[in-house]
């Protein structure tokens, strides 16, 4: 059971503020009874709840892709910096939805923003070992003893060995690009794990995380809800 006035805020009426005039005025209804308390508790999956005669249809989870864009932190609020909510639509964020992991600052790329905490926690536990796949620009040249060292586990310059992680050349150059497939999700993991190599992360990107791939017609700072299906495939890495 939830607050009346909370489910309508979430479902984009507006503002509590906003939603408890509506209420005032009689414009919301449930089970065809006019509502005249914002606090009643009301079961949305089972009672019908009308705003000025039309039946809502709840939904208790949003799930959104983000193309995260540099300069952005992964946080839910700062006073200094913008964050990726501060990239998102009034509309979903009635829904209060949370990044699932984190981007550094200048890393841009796939992240998920939910309020399904149950999904967020099981997509970031490290025992899931899920797959997330990076668009690397080094500076330094990357040959195969890299591959092989990173296939090892590199051992990070403050003693820490990272799992094992795959790497694939696509260009050798004194700026090299590469993929790279780590499974854990530690800070500054990637920049970290060359840095151990004597190399430097001059760019970064995120392409995919578990079976989600980055919808490559989102320009940096835009973002879309998931289809049913994506969210499907999420719940099954879990």
């Amino acid at each position: 059971m939830q607050r009346l006035d909370k489910v309508l805020a979430n479902m984009g009426f507006g503002s509590r503020k906003e939603v408890k005039k509506l209420i005032k005025c009689g414009a919301v209804e449930i089970d065809d009874a006019v509502a005249t308390d914002a606090e009643i508790k009301v079961d949305p999956e089972k009672q019908a709840i009308k705003v000025n005669g039309s039946v809502i249809n709840y939904r208790k989870y949003v799930y959104l892709m983000m193309n995260k864009p540099q300069g952005v932190i992964t946080a839910t609020e700062d006073t200094r910096s913008t964050t990726v909510l501060d990239l998102i639509d009034e509309e979903h964020l009635n829904f209060c939805p949370s990044p699932v992991g984190r981007l550094d600052k200048d890393t841009e790329g796939l992240l998920i923003l939910t309020n399904d905490g149950g999904m967020n926690h099981g997509l970031t536990s490290p025992r899931k070992n899920i797959d997330k796949v990076y668009l690397a620009e080094v500076a330094g040249r990357v040959g195969m003893k890299d591959v092989e060292l990173f296939r090892k586990g590199i051992t990070l310059k403050d003693g820490y060995k990272a799992l094992p992680a795959d790497l694939e050349i696509l260009e050798e150059a004194a700026i090299s690009r590469v993929n790279i497939i780590v499974r854990e999700g530690k800070y500054h993991q990637v920049k970290r794990m060359f840095e151990a190599v004597d190399k430097k992360v001059v760019y970064l990107k995120r392409l995919s995380m578990g079976n989600l791939k980055l919808d490559e017609a989102l320009m940096p700072g835009e973002y879309r809800e998931l289809t049913d299906q994506e969210v499907e495939r999420l719940r099954s890495l879990i």
